[in-house]
């Protein structure tokens, strides 16, 4: 069983001990509210070069090498990522480097020196992962989904930003972003794993002390009412990949419903066993990748299907596909593909718990995005509790009829009516 303690920095930053028996590894993982649905529309792409440009360097170790081999020197994994709702940086060591990593941590993350001539080394190296995304047509697809599906808002753009935003933004607008953002009120430190060699006394939480005290940021601004529309970007070529967005009509701060809302999306396309996997590639052999995947934050849910297929197959399997989202709408599942999709969404969350790092991740996610409990025990127990009524309410409150779609390939937006 986790044992969960929390205190707060002077600064206004949770800090959480969430000690787990039996490894010997632990996770540290600092997170805001500062994703890329946070910035203004000059901004985009921002939050994530900014989170490159942290590794660079804070005061006590002052530049890239010493960061980087610092961590190597623990036998540590160090990482960041940024999404549409939360920028996280996080390290895993060996449970007796437990100190030293959090110094590493909350120095180069809680004080970076964003020196001028890195920020534009740092420039030319995202604009080239830009230009590694266009280059990867999956990737294309999942963004113009997001477009479609979100439009003008802040979770219609993309994380990485265009290179023309990469090639203006300025030292002085990177710190007003991150002023403006990285307040302790919108994030949490957890230090996850085994905690034997962490001091009992607190003494810790001066590390998370190094971030600057900040006032609690502005609300992040609501999504618009969903306009279905459909995007397609052209290329000539053999393969095409297919994404279709469905916003269901269910409450966000609601767990039971995101729960049953994501065995839900598991019995239609997020497993070998699922209607989408057995049908459309299995059956039909329509594809050779299909799947489907919920995401619900704070103040808005998505339902994605995807499929990478022939072009010459692809309308074909889009009709099947919205005909298998409009069959589990009006008929509803079976209980037997419930129980299955309930057990293999549970068994999914037990193996990835044996993971300080994805504990650590599923705590931030909870704590800081629904501002919720984030027991991990709970949050198995939670699976197990779902029932078939709830997911089969869940299949209701996707509408087959409000749909948007994207597609890359040899194809014109009016081949998916």
């Amino acid at each position: 069983m986790a044992e969960i303690k929390s205190t707060t920095a002077l600064n206004g930053l949770p800090i959480h001990r969430i000690a787990i028996p039996g490894t010997r590894a632990t996770t540290i993982l600092v997170a805001f509210d500062a994703g890329a649905r946070t910035e203004h529309a000059d901004e985009n792409g921002m939050a994530h070069f900014l989170e490159h440009l942290v590794f660079k360097g804070g005061q006590i170790y002052d530049d890239y090498r010493k960061v980087n081999e610092t961590a190597e020197r623990m036998g540590g994994s160090l990482n960041a990522y940024t999404s549409h709702d939360l920028v996280a940086f996080h390290i895993t060591v060996r449970a007796e480097s437990v100190v030293e990593a959090i110094d590493l941590l909350s120095d180069f993350v809680g004080r970076p020196k964003l020196d001028g001539e890195e920020l534009d080394k740092e420039r030319g190296v995202v604009i080239q992962e830009i230009q590694r995304y266009k280059d990867e047509p999956a990737s294309v697809a999942g963004d113009l989904i997001e477009r479609a599906g979100f439009g003008d808002h802040p979770l219609g753009r993309t994380v990485l930003g265009p290179e023309e935003h990469l090639e203006t933004f300025s030292r002085e607008a990177i710190i007003a972003f991150r002023e403006r953002r990285w307040s302790g009120t919108r994030g949490g430190a957890f230090i996850v794993g085994n905690l034997e060699h962490l001091p009992a006394n607190g003494a810790v939480d001066e590390y998370f002390n190094r971030f600057p005290a900040l006032p609690a940021p502005p609300a992040s601004e609501i999504p618009s009412p969903f306009v279905p529309q459909t995007l397609v970007e052209e290329r000539d070529s053999n393969q095409s990949h297919l994404r279709m967005l469905y916003q269901p009509d269910l409450d966000p701060t609601n767990a039971e419903q995101r729960m049953a809302f994501g065995i839900y999306s598991t019995l239609l396309g997020g497993s070998m066993g699922s209607r989408l996997f057995d049908e459309i590639r299995e059956q039909r052999g329509l594809a050779y990748s299909v799947f489907s995947m919920a995401h619900v934050a704070g103040d808005y849910s998505a339902l994605v299907l995807g499929a990478g297929l022939e072009s010459a197959k692809t309308v074909e399997a889009f009709t099947r596909m919205k005909e298998i989202v409009a069959e589990l709408a009006t008929d509803g599942p079976t209980e037997e593909e419930v129980e299955r999709a309930r057990a293999y969404v549970a068994g999914r969350r037990v193996l990835s718990f044996e993971n300080t790092n994805a504990v650590a991740g599923y705590a931030a996610g909870r704590s800081i995005v629904h501002q919720e409990g984030f027991d991990p025990d709970e949050a198995i127990d939670a699976i197990d509790a779902v029932s078939f009524e709830q997911v089969a309410d869940a299949a209701r409150r996707v509408d087959p009829e409000k749909l948007s779609i994207a597609c890359v390939g040899p194809h014109k937006a009016g081949e998916f009516g």
